[in-house]
């Protein structure tokens, strides 16, 4: 395969809603360009894209997939993303290294959700896009509806290209109102041209209208000869879109219907002739936040942008050449990990299938297979200086207790997760030493039942999901002044220890251990042991959690010249504490934090209700800063209530909201609460 010109290469994210028809739309172009011989069906599990075998088995696609073809001697690299909120870290992988998005939208569903989020993504990215109106031919969508609704959400820069054509009263092709050209197509997607109907006529004078307005909006020439009423010609309107794009002055709608393989050719086209390239943006975001020149004859360097744990082929490093031009066999330095690594082979994909090259030009995406110490996010050059600005995944909040199933699991389970994790950046992992248990985090219920089956599939390991436990405290309210005294005498030497404790309410998080013995009534050298013996006993308090904040003052006590021990004024230290926590009123205490969240204006009152129902306390609302028509409401709320926060919050706001919740300290858990608690406890040590 014969290397491809920076200028001939065109990197197109395809966003939208789950079911818009991303998929359909990549197997249409794949199909048309002369990549696959035969249209691929999601319901067949047979599509390009989603080969997984858990995408195979859901129907929908999990992970983003890099396909490639060309169109008129152009490379187009198309990443097809996953349309449900689970699995966004994914989008986010395809944005960072994309120079343009499609936002498929239902043609009969209009703007979903998914479609705002996906806007909100590629906006976030500073992506140019374009919109595609997909099932333009189904008698129930609605072009004009679908057109008219992104106009009012997304701004006056959303401009048609093409429009349905319809004959009879039915839709039959679709008209290129640059062109002026109506579009017929038969089954194998390709189009003859043909006059527009009349009863189309209408329809493209306004739409054409409203496409050179915004033609006329990018460049003043332009702009002085539509308002004199000269026409602007079908190379100035082809640039004017092109600039337009680059710069978000014109947002072009394109129609179709994906799995009749109409209007993909036309917008193939238009990929070729408008859509940027890598230098178009000139400049690549580093890491400190700093620009560096985009320099396609330049020093090669790549960014790592994917990673997949295949069992099969290795670690597979998805990645895109930023500057310069990378060949086989070429040894290039990790700027994270300060390693070498050699490309010994280079790659380019058709979702699962490998085909591999000698070399790829700056802008260009590829994979290279077991690199020992890359990961996603890394960049590989021979500038020292030089390493990109890493993908920022969504904060993972939807935790649960991951129990193997077998013994044998057991294991595994831990280089398996770890060989997971890298492949997906949004999921957390972490062994809790306090509650025992392995806990894993998601972005929802569905991505943690992806990892589990992909566990299953790849590394044989088989996983069941528990509620996580919280990690209460507990802490005295009242001091209290107790005796232990442990004596045991079986013949021989014994065991003999007393001591004298005031216990009280201290500030500092551990145990406070002080002595104020007077006249030598517990020998020194047992101080460490009673101090020791508290500090062990304190793992537990009344109702099974840790005890915090301990003031214990010795103060007096009695030893036997033979008897006495370290062990005994241990035992005796724990009965005292023993004693202390039936008489000092302990309290549970839970972990509570900072929780804000980010909602649409007209759904702040929902969550305030809700946010009472969970005990939380709002602080205060603020506009959001980067999102117009969003609050932010400023809360505290205790660990225990947000636990299923991330599906709740989803469901109550269709996805649109998000949260961000960080543990900063414990509180009192009340009464009632505390009393359930310490039932479940005794029930369960029983």
């Amino acid at each position: 395969m014969a290397m491809v010109e920076t200028k001939k290469i065109r990197n197109v994210a395809l966003l939208g809603h789950g079911g818009s028809g991303k998929t359909s739309l990549s197997e249409a172009m794949l199909y048309i360009t002369g990549v696959t011989d035969r249209l691929g069906k999601i319901v067949d599990g047979n599509t390009v894209s989603d080969f997984d075998a858990e995408e195979v088995k859901r129907g929908f696609s999990l992970s983003a997939s890099v396909m490639n073809m060309t169109w008129k001697d152009t490379k187009i690299n198309l990443l097809d993303t996953p349309g449900y909120l689970d699995f966004v870290g994914e989008t986010c992988q395809a944005l960072r290294v994309a120079d343009s998005a499609i936002i498929v939208v239902d043609g009969k569903a209009g703007i979903e959700v998914g479609t705002e989020l996906a806007w909100d993504y590629a906006d976030a990215a500073g992506l140019p896009r374009a919109f595609f109106i997909n099932k333009f031919d189904d008698n129930d969508a609605r072009f004009a509806r679908v057109l008219d609704d992104l106009h009012v959400t997304f701004g006056k820069h959303i401009c048609p290209i093409t429009i349905p054509m319809v004959k009879d009263g039915v839709v039959t092709g679709c008209i290129d109102l640059i062109d002026e050209s109506a579009h017929v197509f038969d089954a194998n997607g390709r189009h003859s041209v043909e006059l527009i109907p009349n009863e189309s006529k209408e329809a493209v004078v306004k739409y054409r209208d409203m496409l050179m307005e915004a033609v006329a909006s990018t460049n003043e020439d332009l702009m002085m000869k539509y308002f004199e009423g000269e026409e602007i010609t079908h190379m100035e309107a082809i640039n004017a879109v092109h600039e337009g794009i680059i710069h978000g002055e014109i947002v072009p709608v394109f129609c179709g219907a994906a799995t009749k393989l109409w209007g993909v050719w036309t917008m193939l086209d238009k990929i070729t002739e408008s859509f940027p390239r890598h230098t178009a943006k000139k400049e690549e975001t580093l890491e400190d936040g700093s620009k560096s020149e985009i320099v396609p004859e330049g020093e090669p360097a790549l960014f790592v942008f994917k990673t997949v744990a295949d069992p099969f082929v290795g670690k597979m490093s998805y990645f895109k050449v930023i500057n310069g031009t990378v060949k086989r066999d070429l040894l290039m330095k990790n700027n994270t990990t300060g390693d070498s690594e050699k490309l010994a082979h280079i790659y380019v994909m058709n979702g699962k299938k490998q085909t591999e090259v000698d070399e790829l030009c700056c802008g260009d995406i590829g994979m290279v297979a077991k690199l020992t110490s890359t990961n996603t996010n890394d960049t590989l050059t021979w500038n020292k200086e030089l390493k990109f600005a890493p993908i920022t995944y969504p904060d993972a909040y939807y935790t649960k207790a991951m129990v193997p199933a077998t013994a044998k699991d057991e294991g595994k389970i831990s280089q398996s997760i770890v060989k997971m994790i890298e492949e997906d950046l949004s999921l957390k992992y972490e062994n809790n030493s306090e509650t025992k248990q392995m806990l894993v985090s998601g972005l929802g219920e569905m991505h943690l039942a992806v990892l589990a089956a992909k566990l299953k599939n790849r590394f044989g390991v088989s996983v069941n999901f528990n509620d996580p436990k919280i990690a209460y405290r507990e802490k005295i309210t009242k001091r209290v002044d107790v005796e232990g005294k442990h004596k045991k005498q079986n013949g021989g030497s014994g065991q003999y220890g007393h001591v004298k404790i005031r216990f009280a309410p201290a500030e500092s998080e551990g145990l406070t251990f002080t002595v104020s013995v007077v006249g030598g009534t517990v020998p020194k050298n047992f101080y460490p042991a009673v101090e020791k013996g508290l500090q062990d006993a304190m793992v537990k308090g009344i109702a099974g959690f840790p005890m915090v904040g301990l003031a214990a003052d010795l103060y007096d006590g009695s030893y036997h010249d033979v008897d006495s021990d370290e062990i005994s004024f241990k035992t005796a230290a724990s009965i005292a504490y023993k004693k202390c926590l039936e008489q000092a009123a302990p309290v549970l205490l839970e972990p509570v934090g900072d929780l804000d969240i980010t909602v649409p204006d007209s759904l702040v009152g929902d969550v305030m209700g809700d946010l009472n129902k969970r005990r939380g306390a709002v602080m205060g609302m603020d506009p959001a800063e980067d999102k117009k028509g969003y609050t932010v409401v400023h809360a505290i709320a205790p660990k225990a209530e947000l636990v299923d926060y991330p599906i709740a919050l989803r469901a109550m706001t269709q996805g649109r909201a998000s949260f961000a919740y960080t543990v900063n300290g414990y509180d009192t858990v009340p009464a009632n609460i505390a009393a359930k608690i310490v039932e479940n406890y005794n029930k369960a040590n029983a």
